[in-house]
């Protein structure tokens, strides 16, 4: 594998070879195959070791047309990563002993394809997430059957922050790639998806195997921009969570909701979802409402703030008379000013913008269809 990539890569270098003029701009993005080998199950265990967990993870042969597969992707393969990794013990070797004549061009390769790495991470990834099954859990909910992955998502910020989560069953990744294939079949067309499969859907091997393949399905599309901003794919990381979290807090279940909203807004935060401030004031209405009822009304307050810090000069969204009512309510009760947020919602009432009282943002966030 490694020689194989060596062999590709002095060509991308020096420019010649006969792959050249056909290899395009996503052979670029995605230099080897995205399919994961077959006969490397024993590697595939000792990467995940020690990350994925397995529950209730059955040997069973049991039909499931939906949530089953074999996994495809492995654009960057372990074998070319260690590779390029290994070689940098021998380059500081190098540096304080020279080498014989015949080691030099080898080594000169392995610089070259350290910077080649480099380079392809800049342009590739333009901030660095990584995505981690942590658990893959068998789920029997008579008469169906699947198994739920759990995913880590980690973003930038601090290496000790908890990394936000994600739970999905295989249904949910192919929908997603169903629906990012109709719409990106360009882009779609270097990225694989693991397969499915109609039988030894329980395994620890095809559910360890389908979990790399998610990781790096999620990864290939966060590396290109189009795809990344795509519609589907930020529904499918915080849509989920929003919805349980508006379930939760419809039925009073204020303190696992509040888990949720903090979730999703996290979730929104790592991935720099630019969907506009609507989702993000809704997650911020969510909080807020959790807060007040555990009666923390400095966090609750904090929310609101945040909020129409995002609202700014906007006068006629329907969140913005809610957000301040409920501002002027927390910062009388905590004892701060609360002359500006009580002017401004006199103003909108003044207009006719918003009744009088306005709607609380509870009211709001239970009315509230989430598509």
């Amino acid at each position: 594998m490694a020689s194989r990539l060596l062999h590709r890569l002095r060509h991308a270098l020096t420019g010649d070879g006969p792959g050249e003029a056909a290899a395009g701009p996503e052979a670029e993005q995605f230099p080897e195959s995205s399919e994961l080998e077959d006969d490397d199950a024993e590697g595939l265990s000792s990467r995940l070791s020690g990350t994925l967990s397995f529950t209730s993870a059955e040997d069973d042969d049991e039909e499931d047309g939906e949530d089953d597969d074999d996994p495809d992707p492995d654009p960057l393969s372990a074998g070319d990563r260690v590779a390029g990794e290994d070689a940098g013990p021998s380059c500081a070797q190098a540096e304080r002993s020279p080498p014989p004549d015949g080691q030099r061009g080898s080594q000169l390769l392995t610089r070259q394809l350290q910077d080649f790495w480099k380079k392809s991470r800049n342009t590739l990834v333009p901030q660095r997430l990584l995505f981690e099954v942590t658990n893959a859990t068998v789920v029997k909910d008579p008469p169906s059957k699947y198994v739920l992955y759990t995913l880590a998502v980690m973003g930038p910020g601090p290496p000790d922050s908890q990394p936000a989560q994600i739970s999905r069953r295989y249904s949910d990744f192919e929908r997603l790639h169903r629906n990012l294939q109709r719409q990106f079949r360009g882009p779609m067309a270097s990225i694989s998806f693991p397969r499915k499969r109609l039988r030894r859907n329980f395994t620890a091997e095809t559910i360890a195997r389908r979990s790399r393949a998610f990781e790096q399905f999620l990864g290939h599309l966060q590396a290109v921009p189009e795809l990344r901003h795509a519609a589907d794919l930020q529904d499918f990381f915080v849509l989920p969570e929003l919805r349980r979290a508006q379930s939760l807090t419809c039925t009073g279940l204020y303190r696992e909701a509040l888990a949720l909203w903090a979730n999703a807004w996290q979730l929104q935060a790592q991935l720099g979802i630019p969907c506009g401030p609507d989702r993000r004031l809704l997650t911020l209405a969510g909080l807020a409402v959790c807060h007040q009822e555990l009666e923390d009304a400095s966090e609750a307050r904090a929310c609101c703030e945040r909020a129409l810090q995002l609202l700014g000069a906007e006068s006629l969204h329907p969140l913005l008379a809610p957000f301040l009512e409920a501002h002027v309510r927390l910062s009388w009760r905590l004892g701060l000013d609360k002359r500006h947020s009580e002017a401004r919602l006199q103003a909108l009432q003044e207009a006719g913008l918003t009744p009088t009282p306005p709607p609380s943002l509870k009211e709001l966030l239970i009315k509230e269809v989430l598509d």
